[in-house]
């Protein structure tokens, strides 16, 4: 099937540009683009009209499970007759396997696996081995390994209807494929045999299953079948049927006894490193782990930490890079990195960290050395795997404008305060560059700055710090008398709390906002912002994805002259696009100093609102302010977590824990099949805390 983007809308303002400049980039076979999209401009839905020119199948990254998950949702809304998946991490908790030498602390490997995400995860690889049409949307977690995508294709039982086959042997092969049988309790990932027939829930199906009806030898009919009511779903007469292992980890009986073979053979090999260095302990707890491990995957064909002998089972070379989602596509499929400068560095940054941790579990005898090529891949390993890339993002950083053909320098920037000595080397955009290359319509770079709505970016003031708070005091007064909020953000958690304390003395109606507010409690201060329940939000960084407040017309930033993280030319424009969804969107930045990063932050801004005022005027448009609903699900109602019941849960009668734990899981598992994965969080919180009581 090809890709069939529907959508009522068509594209406006700068993404026709935008569209036939990437494209143009793709079929010329640029390998690094560059979409410089401001927050607001439809950059979702660029990327699904290159999507349809290009026919490609495409994987798309985001930094976290939530905006992956939003955007799954928005291209399942574009191409409803495709293939669109969503592959992230299936642990809603995951406590990795770790030792603490200090303190003789080994901590076993704990996690939660979400079912639904799971079974979306096999979703992606199959659709990925059995069709062209497919678009993933993908956390990190794509980077880690998954199993041998050659092993997974090879071992799948194609069944046809009408062939011969003796139903013994199928049942075998589907044991082999860590299906089981359960013929009273059945669900996606086990099988059924009732007289002649064969009902098989495939581990990637939510309530389709596969009905196989023998006559002797022969399958006489194969039917898809509706899991609750048995009623017939799709004919599959001279049709393949293809069924997939239950897990990614799976490997052919051959390869698998050549495997524990040189399993062995390393672990004596390191049993004898270990004694000749006199480490008994370690020695006697590796040997006694690993065996126990072998002995499981003999007899079942699995074991929990499977993953760590994923060397020997995928036959990979020492330090060799594991299999992951990346080479289940095909060479020439189209990668989309959203958010990529905050995505890149995730991606750069995961393979130190896992490396450290594992790396004492082999020096204490916890695992063999092997264990250390169950990995994420390496930064260099992840860009071998690009075939053409673009990055989207309203603040691209300098390694993706590199990549796209800008020039790129070197500055100095201070460890901390003012100190000249010491500073960190770090890459910036040469802007004159950039400038030329964002005016070349044959470079690899496009922006879409015009938004659809018409609004532009917010104007922006500079204020001496004497006597901010006085003067910010007034500014809110007056953007409060419009019915307009106010966002004001600080350096420190301890500074927000004071200033939303001291503006509450003023008798400004004010909340602040920062890591330690729940998740939940954050979404509720955001509502009653919008409400108008406050007026004024405090926060140390307000600019993370998703906060979409188009009420708020000023954003105050207090210290903006102190270099850092939090006042880097990113974060600055990232903090005042928060105003840039209201007409009268204005940001005022206290500062006594015009630092490297506010110059350049503003000049970005400036250079985006002439080409959109440019815009306006040229086409008659008239900006407005968006108008969006406040959604009322925005948290949900105490009473479906019967968080009133839970108050108090010591006093709750034991025999009723039992039942109020059956419902919370079952509203859990509810949450998580609706991708609600906060809500689905929230729960799991209070059936942890029921637990501990029962």
């Amino acid at each position: 099937m090809e890709f069939q983007l529907k959508s009522k809308f068509s594209p406006t303002g700068d993404q026709p540009q935008a569209i036939d400049r990437l494209v143009r980039g793709l079929k010329s076979g640029y390998q690094h683009q560059t979409l410089l999209g401001v927050t607001g401009s439809g950059k979702t839905f660029t990327m699904a009209n290159v999507i349809q020119q290009l026919q490609k199948p495409t994987l798309i990254i985001s930094h976290n499970k939530t905006l992956a998950a939003q955007l799954a949702s928005e291209f399942k809304e574009f191409f409803p007759n495709n293939a669109v998946n969503y592959f992230v991490s299936y642990y809603d908790y995951y406590q990795p396997e770790a030792y603490v030498p200090q303190r003789d602390l080994y901590i076993e490997k704990e996690t939660q696996i979400n079912e639904e995400i799971d079974r979306l995860r096999h979703a992606s690889t199959n659709a990925l081995l059995t069709r062209k049409d497919v678009i993933i949307v993908a956390s990190v977690s794509c980077i880690y390994g998954l199993g041998s995508p050659t092993d997974y294709e090879a071992m799948k039982i194609t069944i046809t209807e009408g062939e011969s086959r003796k139903r013994d042997k199928l049942l075998r092969q589907l044991t082999d494929l860590q299906y089981t049988r359960n013929d009273l309790d059945f669900y996606r990932g086990n099988f059924r045999v009732r007289g002649d027939t064969l009902d098989i829930f495939p581990i990637e199906s939510k309530d389709e299953v596969i009905r196989v009806q023998f006559y002797g030898d022969k399958i006489e009919k194969v039917r898809i079948v509706d899991y609750l009511t048995g009623q017939e779903i799709n004919k599959t007469i001279n049709q393949e049927i293809n069924i997939f292992p239950a897990k990614h980890f799976v490997t052919p009986e051959e390869k698998l006894k050549s495997a524990l073979g040189k399993i062995r053979e390393e672990l004596q090999a390191r049993l004898a490193e270990l004694k000749k260095k006199n480490l008994l302990v370690e020695a006697q707890r590796l040997e006694q782990r690993t065996n126990y491990d072998l002995e499981m995957i003999e007899h079942t064909g699995y074991c929990n930490g499977i993953e760590n002998y994923s060397r020997f089972i995928t036959s990979r070379e020492t330090g060799e890079p594991p299999a992951t989602l990346l080479d289940y596509y095909p060479d020439d499929f189209l990668l989309f990195i959203d958010e990529s400068h905050m995505t890149v560095p995730q991606i750069n940054g995961m393979y130190n960290g896992d490396r450290a941790r594992k790396q004492t579990l082999v020096d204490f005898g916890f695992r063999l050395p092997s264990a250390m090529d169950n990995r994420p891949l390496k930064f260099k390993e992840f860009e071998s795997h690009i075939n053409q890339a673009v990055y989207v993002s309203a603040t691209p950083a300098a390694w993706e404008y590199r990549q796209s053909g800008v020039k790129t320098l070197s500055r100095a920037e201070p460890r901390g305060g003012k100190v000249p000595v010491g500073n960190l080397i770090k890459e910036v955009v040469d802007l004159a560059d950039l400038k030329k290359v964002i005016d070349d319509p044959k470079s690899a770079v496009s922006q879409q700055v015009i938004r659809p709505t018409g609004l532009i970016e917010p104007a922006i003031e500079i204020r001496k710090t004497k006597a901010q708070l006085l003067d910010l005091i007034k500014e809110i007064e007056k953007t409060v008398k419009k019915k307009q909020r106010v966002l004001v953000t600080t350096l420190t958690k301890r500074l927000a709390e004071e200033i939303a304390e001291y503006l509450h003395d003023q008798k400004i109606k004010v909340a602040y906002l920062h890591s330690e507010v729940q998740t939940l409690d954050r979404l509720d201060i955001l509502r009653d912002l919008r409400l108008g329940k406050f007026d004024v939000l405090v926060g140390i960084n307000l600019l993370r994805e998703g906060l979409d407040l188009p009420e708020v017309s000023l954003v105050a930033i207090l210290d903006a002259d102190k270099e850092g993280f939090l006042r880097s030319e990113t974060s600055l424009i990232q903090t005042m696009g928060r105003a840039s969804r209201h007409l009268e969107g204005r940001v005022i930045m206290y500062a006594d100093n015009i630092t490297g990063s506010m110059k350049r932050a503003m000049a970005e801004v400036e250079r985006r609102r002439v080409i959109q005022t440019a815009y306006n005027k040229k086409h008659s448009i008239t900006p407005k302010t968006i108008i969006k609903a406040i959604r009322e699900d925005l948290r949900f109602k105490n009473e479906d977590l019967k968080i009133d019941r839970l108050k108090d849960y010591r006093n709750i009668p034991q025999d009723e824990i039992k039942h109020l734990l059956s419902d919370l899981e079952s509203q859990m598992k509810l949450a998580a099949d609706n991708l609600e994965f906060e809500k689905a969080a929230a729960i799991r919180d209070q059936v942890k805390i029921l637990k501990k009581r029962k």
